[in-house]
């Protein structure tokens, strides 16, 4: 859930209770390499200060993720679950292990597959990333 007055306050909706971003940054995780946010509007700002990208993505980054997918607006779950897919087949290296930095590779490969699914544009462009 975004805060758009305090973006260390914004949260993950968890089944426990919400995940804090403060708690993210707070955390001592070794080396935290990639976060796929595939939630609803995970790359949206304040509309009052569109210059500045202080959103759940970002918010990621800040807590030293290195590579964050997230979202731009509303995501179809069917089309979530294939962009997941496919991203997840395309993220892993020749030795058979998940690789941040593929990220973008991963997710241009993806976005290829929806368009030849046939998925519609506005449902194909859904998810951005930002980092490595």
């Amino acid at each position: 859930m975004p805060n758009q007055q305090q973006a260390f306050e914004s949260s993950f909706a968890m089944r426990d209770g919400p995940l804090m971003i403060k708690d993210i940054v707070r955390s001592h995780w070794q080396n935290p390499e990639f976060a796929f946010l595939s939630a609803c509007h995970t790359t949206v700002g304040d509309e009052k200060t569109p210059d500045e990208s202080i959103h759940l993505a970002a918010a990621m980054q800040f807590s030293r993720f290195r590579s964050v997918i997230g979202s731009m607006w509303s995501v179809d779950d069917e089309v979530a679950l294939q962009m997941v897919s496919a991203f997840y087949a395309n993220l892993v290296n020749g030795s058979g292990r998940l690789d941040c930095t593929r990220a973008a590779v991963a997710s241009h490969k993806a976005v290829k597959k929806l368009r030849r699914d046939k998925v519609p544009l506005e449902k194909q462009i859904v998810f951005i990333h930002i980092g490595v």
